[in-house]
């Protein structure tokens, strides 16, 4: 995209009517609402880092999960599509699924020992997860409904899968752990600098909402016709 081209994207994305139609869709705020849930985790089950992380990295698998959903939606418009998707599901399975092993490792280590210890093992890292904090599988159950609407909203009735990108699908999610690594660095390096470990925290949640707003007006502009071929697929808000 040439400077011109980018500064005219950005002028676009900053359009305060752009912002008003997004929240005008009741499943922005939706979106809006899940991402800020963990400010209740805080306030009633006293989490800290621990438990906030292992919420963000289960995220990252249920997002891997719905992947394999939409790859296998799209599968069923036509051979090719079904072709590909026959590569491209166990791929991705296999590949983020290492991906997200490799993270779920760095997480616990980082933890510093908080939380359920255990082996190394892919179901070992989840029960650790789920078992890091209180009230953990009320949190994860809200992310898998919230997908579920979005899923069945976008993907199944507004017909994403006939036009959907399987390549530009399966790489989508790697974003989001990307996202979640910078501001997981990013909030223990303030949180060490100031000696605040809420504020760490807090900065951490508070980069996975600008994330969520982010995707959210992507979608928007998605839905108008606003968007590219290619960056259509990343604009998923959840």
């Amino acid at each position: 995209m040439s400077e011109t081209g980018s500064a005219r994207f950005a002028g676009r994305f900053l359009d305060p009517s752009l912002i008003a139609r997004t929240y005008r869709d009741p499943l922005a705020w939706l979106s809006l609402a899940t991402d800020l849930v963990p400010i209740a985790a805080i306030l009633v089950f006293g989490w800290g880092a621990t438990p906030l992380v292992a919420l963000y990295w289960l995220e990252n698998l249920i997002i891997g999960a719905y992947t394999v959903l939409r790859l296998g939606g799209a599968a069923v418009v036509s051979f090719i599509n079904l072709a590909t998707a026959l590569f491209m599901i166990p791929f991705f399975t296999f590949h983020y699924g290492m991906f997200c092993y490799g993270h779920g490792l760095f997480i616990r280590s980082f933890a510093g020992g908080e939380g359920n210890g255990g082996g190394a093992a892919p179901m070992d890292l989840v029960a650790w997860a789920l078992g890091s904090g209180e009230g953990m599988l009320w949190f994860v159950g809200l992310i898998i409904v919230t997908n579920a609407v979005f899923f069945l909203v976008d993907y199944i009735g507004r017909g994403e899968f006939r036009r959907t990108d399987p390549p530009a699908e399966m790489f989508a999610p790697y974003g989001r752990i990307v996202t979640l690594h910078v501001a997981i660095i990013l909030g223990a390096f303030i949180a060490i600098a100031t000696d605040q470990r809420l504020l760490g925290v807090l900065i951490l949640i508070a980069i996975r909402v600008i994330f969520g707003i982010v995707l959210s007006l992507l979608r928007r502009m998605k839905l108008d016709g606003g968007l590219g071929k290619l960056a259509g697929k990343f604009a998923q808000p959840v």
